[in-house]
């Protein structure tokens, strides 16, 4: 059981911290030192979009490995604590990683794909620019809710003894 545990929480330790280093260092960093290009380009959003589902893509198999840890211990016993809930909790971080993977990115290169210039460079009122700025804060919402969810997870992890 301590393996499993053990299992569990190192993946959502690296779910959790992968996404809050990816946004609250590497987009920061990747923005400000290629963003600063003349003229300016796509460089800085072509990059971090890369890695962000690189991200993605580790949080899927990572994932799997919460899932299959709990079922797992569910199935030796004795069942954890508010099995169903973390089961969904996990299901619902996963569902958010693949909404951005599969709706809001693609959505997102769609509008840059229709633009000749950074979106930065679009007037605040040009639609493309508001339907941009819509989908990266819905993308937002969605990682910010998944690094909610994950410490969440962490928490219930680290005070169930079962």
């Amino acid at each position: 059981m301590s393996l499993l545990r053990f299992a569990a929480l190192v993946a959502l330790a690296i779910w959790v911290g992968g996404l809050v280093t990816l946004g609250g260092v590497g987009a920061p960093a990747i923005f400000d030192l290629l963003g600063s290009r003349d003229p300016p380009d796509d460089l800085p959003a072509l990059v971090f979009g890369a890695i962000f589902v690189r991200v993605q893509y580790l949080a899927w198999l990572l994932g799997l490995v919460i899932l299959g840890s709990l079922g797992a211990r569910a199935a030796i016993g004795p069942r954890p604590r508010r099995f169903g809930l973390r089961m969904w909790t996990v299901a619902g971080m996963l569902a958010a990683s693949l909404v951005t993977v599969f709706v809001i990115a693609p959505r997102i290169d769609a509008l840059r794909a229709g633009v000749a210039t950074p979106m930065s460079l679009l007037t605040i009122d040009d639609p493309r620019r508001i339907s941009f700025g819509r989908l990266h804060a819905a993308s937002t919402m969605l990682m910010v809710a998944t690094i909610l969810a994950g410490l969440g997870l962490i928490w219930t992890e680290m005070r169930d003894e079962h």
